[in-house]
């Protein structure tokens, strides 16, 4: 009777494929499946030809299996953007309905940053300050960058990001280095700004900078998608058209959810060439309307009626 050790996680049996042999002390697997142990190099040797066919079909099936898993994390509606910390709202999709604020590292909504702001005995301030700490914009190239290397240090990830994008673009009197404007986007990323993966994988696709690879293009992307980055989700699906256009539809339902009127467009001309249904296409508006309803709000309209670099939709 085959045994298990107790400290083999994995479930495999700790009885050797070739021998027989029972014990903890058969910790040699298989290089290529793990799914069969041996007692020793001889025993995995021996067994080689008679295991060749499970060997494959069990790889074939994990394969698949990742695969699987993989599709199901890639397709499912990711977590909705965060809201903007000063109406509560959600935050709008497009990048003219949000702004960066240096001083502080948060991202307000276009309507709150073009509101007046009031003091504490509720008057209007006059003068520009930050909508969310009051701080009055920086005087300087040189008191933008002091703030944003501050708040890089404390780990703020939006900074890290912006910190990046100035390296990249060759900004605010840095020459353009695309290798550290990547370690930071990498920074950011991983304190969760979907973002810097969307940026590290457009880099990669178009050869900017560094060397043209596809396969790290399409994982950062799907990483940026994953992680809620509309835009990413767009890229995928235009990919997706040439070769599996239900792919493609399903990334384009999920960006149209979080708002990407580009992707509603593209779900009409699948509609209009009978790659995508009709029922497809309403799905798709009632699903673009319900983003309008929860971003709306009269005072990003007055914002964005005063000025195009308002728009939020």
């Amino acid at each position: 009777m085959s045994t298990t050790d107790d400290n083999n996680d994995s479930g495999i049996s700790n009885t050797c494929a070739n021998c027989g042999k029972e014990g903890s002390d058969v910790t040699n697997s298989c290089n290529k499946c793990k799914s069969v142990m041996y007692c020793n190099a001889a025993c995995k040797k021996k067994h080689r030809h008679k295991h060749k066919k499970e060997c494959e079909e069990h790889r074939r099936l994990a394969a698949e299996r990742a695969a699987e898993i993989h599709s199901e994390e890639l397709f499912k509606q990711p977590q909705q953007s965060e809201d903007c910390p000063i109406c509560f709202l959600r935050m709008p999709y497009v990048v003219t309905g949000r702004r960066y604020q240096s001083c502080c590292g948060k991202v307000v909504c276009s309507g709150c940053v073009y509101a007046p702001v009031y003091d504490d005995q509720g008057n209007v301030v006059t003068k520009f300050t930050c909508p969310f700490c009051r701080t009055p914009p920086a005087r300087s190239n040189g008191e933008l960058i002091e703030r944003v290397k501050k708040l890089v240090d404390t780990g703020n990830a939006n900074a890290i990001y912006n910190f990046g994008n100035y390296h990249f673009k060759g900004e605010h009197g840095y020459p353009q280095d695309i290798t550290m404007a990547l370690e930071l986007w990498h920074r950011a990323a991983e304190l969760g700004h979907s973002r810097a993966y969307y940026n590290i994988g457009i880099t990669y696709n178009t050869g900017d900078g560094v060397e043209l690879d596809e396969k790290k293009a399409m994982y950062y992307l799907e990483l940026a998608a994953m992680r809620g980055e509309v835009d990413a989700r767009y890229n995928l699906g235009a990919l997706e058209e040439t070769g599996n256009i239900e792919n493609a539809l399903k990334h384009y339902m999920i960006a149209v959810r979080d708002g990407d009127n580009e992707s509603l467009k593209r779900i009409q001309v699948l509609c209009k060439t009978s790659h995508a249904t009709k029922d497809d296409y309403a799905k798709a508006l009632n699903a673009y309307q319900s983003y309008l309803d929860e971003i709306w709000s009269d005072q990003r309209n007055e914002a964005a009626e005063y000025n195009d670099q308002y728009k939020y939709y």
